[in-house]
């Protein structure tokens, strides 16, 4: 989506909300603090996070320091990044919700989901920077993604944070952790059985959601397990969609799986 249709549309909600407001003798009709927050829960439903956003943020405004509105304006920051192409601007957008995720945690710090959201934000910013940032970074998502599974040891989103970070992190091979452990102090053990056991909890958490399916499929080819991740990739690909994410994730998804070798002969 073009950056400018997205902030045109920004401005444009976030004005209607606050014209509703400020109208004249029309405070009893400016929606209420719950109301903003159920508004702005359906338009993530709807896959809308430019919608969701000033929504999101007028709550924030009415009711200030609240940690679940933080952590909801986080996830619009972090949710349009996919929805942009040009790399500055994701990474302002990924600053930016990391900032709002932070404040949540520091109000809330026992709300799994909040912990949760510090961490993906910071597997959005590793995306950028010299190694040194990422490994940062990737430090980072692997301590506040155990936090949140401390906290919530059946929390979905968790595992499956945990098992990408996990399998990235065993993809870098021995040489390549030697020199991360060399130069920049290195990060935390890991492995892809470790990568198999949290996707495949997530996925026995919640086996609708799509990029549970999906990273699995992943993490089962790199391991050798050929139809195991063909039969993963599929069920992910037959799943509605139900985050901004997963028609990126499908996407992968059809690419990874024509690139299969065939199945055997029965």
């Amino acid at each position: 989506m073009n950056p400018r249709k997205i902030h045109r549309s920004f401005r444009q909600a976030f004005a209607a909300i606050f014209l509703a407001l400020a109208l004249p003798g029309h405070a009893t009709s400016a929606p209420s603090v719950e109301e903003l927050i159920r508004q702005g829960i359906e338009a993530e439903r709807r896959l809308d996070p430019v919608a969701a956003l000033p929504l999101f943020l007028a709550a924030d405004a009415a009711k200030p320091g609240d940690a679940v509105i933080l952590q909801k304006i986080s996830r619009q920051y972090s949710d349009q990044s996919f929805l942009l192409s040009d790399p500055t601007e994701k990474r302002r957008l990924a600053e930016t919700a990391l900032s709002y995720a932070e404040r949540a945690y520091a109000v809330d710090p026992t709300n799994a989901e909040v912990a949760l959201s510090i961490a993906i934000c910071h597997g959005n910013l590793g995306l950028y920077g010299d190694t040194e940032a990422k490994v940062r970074h990737s430090r980072q998502i692997h301590q506040y993604a155990e936090e949140a599974l401390r906290l919530n040891p059946d929390y979905d989103w968790a595992h499956h944070v945990l098992g990408r970070w996990h399998y990235e992190v065993a993809k870098l091979g021995m040489t390549r952790r030697f020199l991360v452990q060399l130069f920049f102090g290195g990060l935390p053990k890991a492995s892809l059985a470790e990568a198999v056991r949290h996707l495949e909890r997530a996925v026995a958490l919640a086996p609708d959601t799509v990029g549970h399916q999906v990273e699995l499929a992943f993490v089962y080819r790199s391991a050798g397990r050929i139809e195991e991740a063909r039969a993963a990739f599929t069920r992910g690909l037959a799943l509605p969609e139900r985050e901004v994410h997963d028609a990126l994730s499908k996407r992968r998804a059809t690419e990874a799986l024509a690139a299969l070798p065939a199945a055997p002969a029965r």
